[in-house]
């Protein structure tokens, strides 16, 4: 399985090594560089690369890459998911995964590593499981174990570990029982000049943050669940009652986890929350270009589109911009031609507009093609698939839990073209 995990910077160094089966040689990295030369940017580096001995598998999150070699053939994802675990984890851990923090953080570092993988195989993944067996470092416990020179290590197994629901610790109590559930959908759209969409789609998240006393049976219901086409589960939940009743059905882990993720495609249950009127014209005998952008609201059933950010990479040709925005503030950075507004909420009854001019070199050719707008937003309490729960309920304890839900859209990768 997984023989080692490299830990790479964005500045190509190796900063952290660990091995499990047999040490491999860090010359192994020279094929993943070799990529990372060829790939423009971080994010294209190929996840799997063959090399003549080795395969290596790498994700690359926060800055850093996380490669794993591997000698046999295995499935990728696979692989590739143990990453983004060990990634999460960190993030768990550490409240941040960065090279300062795990360079700090070193010895907890390796010792969860040691619990997560055994002889490459994957052991402990669940971070209830982890934290008892090593304990997430605290001020405190690190003036202690400088002293005494004990670890984070704990003293005894986890009670959970042997368990049916290895996700679940035995003996939880709480004072006040919560149950908090989060949807969080991310919206990816290409929209062409005419503001006809080219391409949308949605990746949700329902993220829960799980506070109940005992052993809990909880199941959550939605009022249209066949919007979820492309659903990828918890361990927890129940996939049999899924199929045939579209109920989730789970026992769930003590704290925070994410319950399930999922994928909305079909173009016609993607809504567009937001529009945006665009001018922008270069002339080819004028050192001037006009330039005008107006954002503005659609589709958000009266919710208020807030966080806008417009970003434009402007054509190498603009040598300045002379702008003037109704609202928010802009920059234009001249080296790298990126223009950035920050917007902030979009007000329906006085949509904010960026107007102005561009100083363009004298003599040079008007610039192929317009630039592409790209959007930043948030919209609170709105999840844009229409995806909505209808009822949570518990099972197996008595007391009356708290429960809250709570809906979240935001731009991911959203483009316009002009």
């Amino acid at each position: 399985m997984i023989h080692s995990l490299f830990l790479i910077n964005s500045s190509g160094d190796i900063f952290l090594e660990k091995h499990w089966k047999s040490v491999v040689s860090r010359s192994v990295c020279d094929y993943f560089f070799e990529a990372q030369e060829r790939a423009t940017e971080a994010e294209n580096v190929p996840p799997v690369i063959p090399t003549p001995h080795h395969y290596l598998l790498s994700v690359y999150r926060h800055k850093i890459f996380f490669v794993a070699v591997i000698q046999t053939e295995v499935p990728p994802l696979f692989v590739i998911e143990f990453l983004h675990r060990v990634v999460d984890t960190f993030q768990d851990y550490f409240g941040v995964c960065s090279e300062p923090v795990i360079k700090d953080n070193v010895v907890v570092v390796y010792e969860v590593l040691e619990e997560m993988l055994d002889n490459g195989f994957p052991l402990a993944t669940e971070s209830n499981i982890l934290k008892e067996l090593i304990k997430p470092p605290t001020i405190l416990r690190t003036v202690v174990n400088t002293i005494t020179g004990s670890t984070n290590v704990g003293d005894q197994l986890p009670t959970g570990q042997l368990s049916v629901v290895p996700w679940r610790r035995t003996g939880v109590k709480y004072t006040n029982n919560e149950a908090y559930f989060d949807v969080v959908e991310e919206i990816d759209a290409i929209i062409d000049k005419s503001g006809s969409t080219v391409t949308a789609e949605i990746q949700g998240v329902i993220d829960a943050c799980v506070k109940l006393t005992g052993m809990p049976d909880l199941t959550l219901s939605f009022m249209n669940p066949r919007l979820l086409d492309d659903v990828s589960f918890h361990p927890c939940v129940r996939f049999k009652r899924w199929e045939s009743e579209r109920i989730l059905s789970f026992i769930p882990p003590d704290g925070n986890f994410r319950l399930l993720a999922y994928h909305v495609s079909a173009q016609n249950l993607v809504a567009i929350p937001v529009y945006v009127k665009h001018s922008i014209s270069f002339r080819d005998s004028s050192s001037l270009g006009r330039f005008e952008i107006t954002v503005g609201p659609k589709q958000t059933l009266g919710k208020t589109i807030e966080g806008v950010i417009v970003t434009s990479q402007m054509p190498k040709g603009v040598l300045n911009m002379s702008l003037t925005p109704s609202q928010g503030t802009h920059t234009f950075d001249p080296v790298t031609k990126m223009l950035s507004w920050d917007v902030g909420k979009i007000n329906p009854q006085k949509l904010p507009s960026l107007k102005g001019t561009m100083g363009l070199q004298v003599g040079a050719s008007k610039p192929d093609e317009n630039p592409t707008i790209n959007l930043q937003f948030k919209i609170q309490q709105l999840a844009i698939s229409g995806l909505k729960v209808n009822r949570l309920d518990m099972y197996g304890e008595k007391y009356k839990p708290f429960k809250g839900i709570k809906y979240m859209t935001k731009a991911g990768k959203f483009q316009v073209r002009t």
